[in-house]
């Protein structure tokens, strides 16, 4: 009797303690979970393989990290410096009296009495941009001998309704020097002097401009080449889905850029150097530096600060197969 209660204890001892056992592993099983939730909460693209969207709207904000060194100066203008405040001018365009209505202290009205100073205060605006239409009247007339002729048509006016040239001056500066596109080229002349124009219009007239550039390649070339200093470069670019380099060429004030089928140093400075090597100049319209057509074909650039940036070291593959591609994007 004694024995079997002896026995009967001892099994559940075993379970009791079988029992705190699970009970002491939940916990820990618990925190080893929290843990890696909270590891994977803190992860970011900063520290994982998370792509930047990835943060959302909690993405903190961007450290200032500034690359000036301190120089001991205060900020702003430092003594010496030519200023380039806004002042006045000794003959403005137009001017408008303001008289005071009454005396300040008792009242009375001050019409023809002394004038004591003048304060000149000028405002500088743009007058109202509206488009001014000019219309050249050919006029015809028939003489005695029964023959009829008439004025010929004035250097510009080549169609019954055209834009002129400085409205062709706006759009190229915005599309070339500003690098918008053609379809916010449109909208800023409508927007801003009430033009109504077209991808289209901006093409064509980009187009026409770029047809009197006859020359210029040359100019820039003579440039180039009697510059004490010049620098050259190629970098890989796809033409047509193949491989092709753009050569240029440049000073601190000219760029030449030319797509050619080989690349080599030697390449570009007989292309800028030597008056034979190069092709007619053009400009895409559509993309402007961007060749769409065969290589050969030259693409003149005139900036104050061109930039070309130096081209990666490619290598042929191992084995030699195919042909060598550009880096990516």
């Amino acid at each position: 009797m004694l024995a079997a209660l002896v026995a009967s204890l001892r099994s559940e001892l075993a379970g009791a303690q079988g029992a705190l056992a699970e009970a002491l592993a939940e916990p820990a099983e618990a925190r080893e979970r929290i843990a890696e939730l909270a590891a994977r909460l803190a992860q970011s693209p900063r520290n994982s393989s998370k792509p930047p969207w990835a943060e959302g709207l909690g993405k903190p904000a961007p450290r200032a990290r500034s690359l000036r060194k301190e120089m001991g100066r205060k900020p702003g203008g430092q003594p010496g410096h030519d200023g380039t405040t806004l002042a006045q001018v000794a003959r403005p365009g137009r001017e408008e009296r303001h008289e005071p209505a009454c005396c300040g202290r008792c009242g009375a009205g001050l019409a023809g009495r002394l004038v004591t100073s003048v304060e000149r205060r000028q405002v500088f605006d743009l007058p109202p941009m509206t488009i001014e239409v000019t219309e050249h009247q050919l006029i015809e007339r028939e003489c005695g001998c029964g023959h009829r002729t008439r004025a010929a048509a004035p250097e510009g006016a080549d169609a019954p309704a055209q834009y002129g040239p400085r409205v062709a001056a706006i759009i190229i500066y915005l599309y070339i020097g500003q690098f918008l596109s053609k379809l916010r080229t449109a909208q800023a002349l409508a927007e801003l002097f009430g033009v109504p124009l077209s991808s289209g219009t901006v093409a064509a007239i980009t187009a026409r401009a770029a047809g009197k550039l006859d020359g210029f390649t040359e100019r820039v070339r003579e440039e180039i080449a009697a510059s004490n200093v010049a620098g050259f470069d190629e970098t890989g670019f796809r033409v047509d889905g193949k491989l092709a380099w753009v050569h240029c060429a440049r000073t601190g004030k000219h760029t030449l850029l030319m797509v050619h089928q080989r690349r080599g140093k030697r390449r570009s400075r007989r292309w800028a150097c030597s008056p034979r090597s190069l092709a007619r100049p053009c400009m895409t319209p559509g993309r402007r530096t961007t060749p769409t057509q065969a290589p050969a074909t030259s693409f003149v650039v005139f900036t104050r600060s061109a930039n070309c940036r130096p081209s990666p070291t490619w290598r042929h593959r191992a084995s030699g197969a195919g042909p060598l591609r550009p880096p990516g994007p």
